[in-house]
């Protein structure tokens, strides 16, 4: 879902760059140390002002015309454009279900150790997201601890 919201940019009075608002989103005011900058930090603070509200079940507000913006003098306007796929993809809070496939003597062992696939797949997805676990790594980790626990298994039968 993409959506675009007017933005105005007041150039800062103490050092370089600018302070940006967003009308339509109440307390969405961020800065930015240029004009690009500011423009990204915008188009950053709406996201999450937004993804905020939809993860909460409220509706968002429509967004103004160019026409009813109406900056101080030295205000400019411009338009935002939110991509809210991918900011919620990137910073969302919310779950989201997925069916994973794992083999029959694995289920036997994390049912019978009270296990819980999704904290183990989010911890290894964390590590991973910090460099802590590669592919190979785990790859190798896998062809390990597969051979033991299969045996273990066909043992315990």
């Amino acid at each position: 879902m993409k959506l675009i919201y007017p933005a105005i940019f007041y150039p800062c009075e103490d050092k370089e760059g600018y302070t940006v608002e967003i009308p339509d989103l109440p307390g969405c005011v961020t800065e930015g140390d240029s004009l690009a900058d500011a423009i990204l930090m915008g188009t950053d603070a709406a996201s999450g002002w937004v993804l905020d509200e939809l993860e909460d079940g409220k509706p968002i507000p429509p967004a103004s015309s160019l026409e009813n913006i109406k900056p101080d003098a030295d205000g400019i306007v411009n338009l935002l454009v939110l991509d809210m796929d991918s900011y919620a993809e990137k910073y969302g809070e919310k779950s989201v279900r997925k069916n994973i496939s794992i083999p029959a003597f694995m289920d036997t062992y994390v049912e019978k150790n009270g296990i819980s696939l999704s904290r183990i797949t989010q911890n290894a997805i964390v590590l991973m997201m910090q460099g802590y676990l590669t592919d190979s790594l785990l790859g190798a980790l896998g062809t390990n601890y597969e051979s033991k626990v299969a045996r273990e298994a066909k043992l315990s039968k």
